[in-house]
């Protein structure tokens, strides 16, 4: 637990300025069931098209299922809608058997006639391999995790020899094809509800108005105050415990925590770290916190001038005192980061040394790239909070102080969260602080999306940092099942990417929520989004 940090009248006035803060903003009949206060709006109801914390968290594991899912425990895989899968010897084709019996969401827009079957999964995935599918162009065709692990190549087809078979044929072994099913991003849609919108000329309500095989289904969203989900009665798996889940939607973090304070909220994402010591004497509230395989990050925009100088990004990276940054943002609830890899991934180089905090050799390197008296820049800093980079805005503060101290005159950019994502994938920004979160444990999960020649195209790699190199090894690097021949090209990519800079790794931080003292049955995914299907809250008379 973080050292105390808010004692006395302060902790006091901080309380009162809380609570003063908290205005509810949900029709009481809304606010029942298990209320999640989060951080910000979806920006789709189809985790197909995002890479976004905020939208997976609100939607893949409420609303869909996978194929198969990763045991957060150990790491491994698990059945979900396959109870078990088959490979061929030669790894060009996976042969998945699909759970009998499986029912959609019924709703006041779609009644299902049949359960779950192999054209519900080939509808999924044809939709984002396919530029002429009749739904891939109908929210933009943009797919980002699929268009970053280059899904449509490394897909030849998909057969469906029987309702409950579907087979995935390969173009060449991919030693992380299972991981990339079993991510949030890999939800199963119902194909039957598509032909209904296909016909009444409503596509675009696949993305908004969502039919999955999910422990909740939809019912409502009023953008910027919540959603409302009912419980889904017939899910395959055990049914919630919650006849009703809300997602309070709110960007400030101190009317969330308000509202967890007056019972208002159940949970509470990302809790500010200056406020954990006061909540965590509460009676009435519970802190969680899990390691996260997560890294958050600088990265810097090399497809324009300075940035596209490796000495610059080695300067300003030199001028950052990261130290600082651990204690003022993360208050030590975060390792420092030498790589992209966090330490529990068996993919991490242990060998590489952090950047090290040098301002007079930072100045001596901008002398060298032609900037002896610094130069204009940016920073991008996320309006929100997410466990990566708890308060990006200070972080931005800070390195903006660091930055004049070897000449360079930073200015701090930060916009509404879909606004900032917009206007990112356009690359108006010079840097920027963001971060990942792992959906996976395969190391491939943070090289591709990150800094693969696929990843800016498709808008996940924010340095627009392409190189064909460091594409070769990640290629090479899933031709085999060898965990130790793959180890050798991630270690090779970390080395390579200490040497190039396109982006600075900052820290690994700890993931933590707030829980009201009666909920029960819910805790933190190492590996990506929350699962709230297992929740349940405590009658009064079982509450000590």
């Amino acid at each position: 637990m973080p050292k105390p940090l808010i004692k006395g009248s302060l902790a006091t006035a901080l309380l009162v300025t809380l609570l003063a803060a908290c205005q509810p903003d949900m029709p009481a009949e809304v606010r029942s069931g298990l209320v999640y206060c989060s951080e910000g709006s979806p920006e789709s109801f189809n985790p197909q098209l995002v890479t976004s914390g905020t939208t997976i968290d609100a939607t893949s594991r409420q609303l869909f299922d996978r194929l198969l899912d990763i045991n957060a425990q150990n790491g491994e895989f698990k059945p979900a809608l396959a109870t078990h899968w088959e490979r061929r010897e030669d790894g060009l084709s996976y042969t998945f058997f699909l759970r009998p019996n499986v029912q959609f969401h019924h709703t006041d827009y779609f009644t299902p006639t049949r359960p779950l079957t192999s054209e519900d999964v080939r509808f999924s995935f044809e939709r984002v391999m396919h530029s002429q599918h009749p739904f891939h162009n109908v929210s933009g065709g943009e797919y980002p995790y699929f268009q970053t692990v280059d899904w449509a190549n490394r897909v030849v087809r998909i057969a469906t020899p029987t309702d409950d078979q579907v087979v995935f044929y390969l173009r060449q072994r991919d030693s992380s094809f299972l991981s990339n099913l079993a991510t949030d991003f890999a939800v199963i849609h119902s194909a039957e509800y598509a032909e209904q919108l296909l016909q009444q000329n409503q596509r675009q309500r696949l993305d908004s108005q969502p039919i999955g095989t999910g422990p909740f289904k939809f019912r409502e969203y009023r953008k910027d105050v919540f959603i409302r989900y009912y419980r889904h009665n017939n899910y395959w798996g055990e049914p919630s415990q919650l006849e009703q889940l809300v997602f309070d939607i709110e960007p400030n973090n101190a009317k969330r925590m308000a509202r967890l304070l007056t019972h208002e909220c159940d949970i509470i994402a990302y809790p500010r770290m200056a406020e954990l010591e006061l909540i965590s004497k509460r009676a009435d509230v519970k802190v969680q916190q899990q390691t996260s395989m997560n890294v958050g990050f600088w990265a810097f925009n090399t497809s324009r001038a300075p940035f596209d100088n490796s000495k610059v990004r080695r300067a300003l990276s030199m001028a950052i005192n990261r130290d600082a940054i651990l204690q003022a943002v993360y208050f030590d609830q975060a390792e420092a980061a030498t790589s992209l890899l966090p330490p529990t991934s068996w993919g991490h180089n242990p060998t590489l040394l952090p950047v090290q905090y040098d301002p007079g050799q930072a100045r001596t390197l901008l002398a060298e790239a032609g900037y002896p008296y610094g130069f204009n820049m940016t920073i991008w800093a996320m309006p929100i909070q997410r466990l990566y980079n708890p308060n990006a805005t200070r972080m931005a503060e800070m390195m903006q102080a660091d930055l004049a101290r070897i000449g360079v005159r930073a200015s701090i950019v930060t916009l509404e969260w879909n606004a900032f994502r917009r206007q990112l994938r356009q690359g108006d920004h010079d840097t920027v602080l963001l971060g990942w979160n792992a959906d996976n444990t395969d190391p491939d999960n943070f090289f591709r999306p990150l800094l693969s020649c696929n990843g800016v195209e498709s808008g996940t790699n924010r340095a627009l940092w392409c190189d064909p190199a460091f594409d070769a090894l990640l290629a090479q690097a899933l031709l085999t099942d060898d965990q130790a021949i793959r180890r050798s090209y991630y270690w090779a990519a970390q080395q390579y990417l200490t040497e190039h800079l396109p982006l600075l790794p900052l820290a690994h931080a700890k993931r933590f929520q707030a829980v009201n003292q009666r909920v029960e049955g819910v805790g933190i995914n190492p590996y990506g989004g929350i699962d709230l299907s297992t929740a349940f809250i405590r009658s009064d008379e079982d509450t000590p």
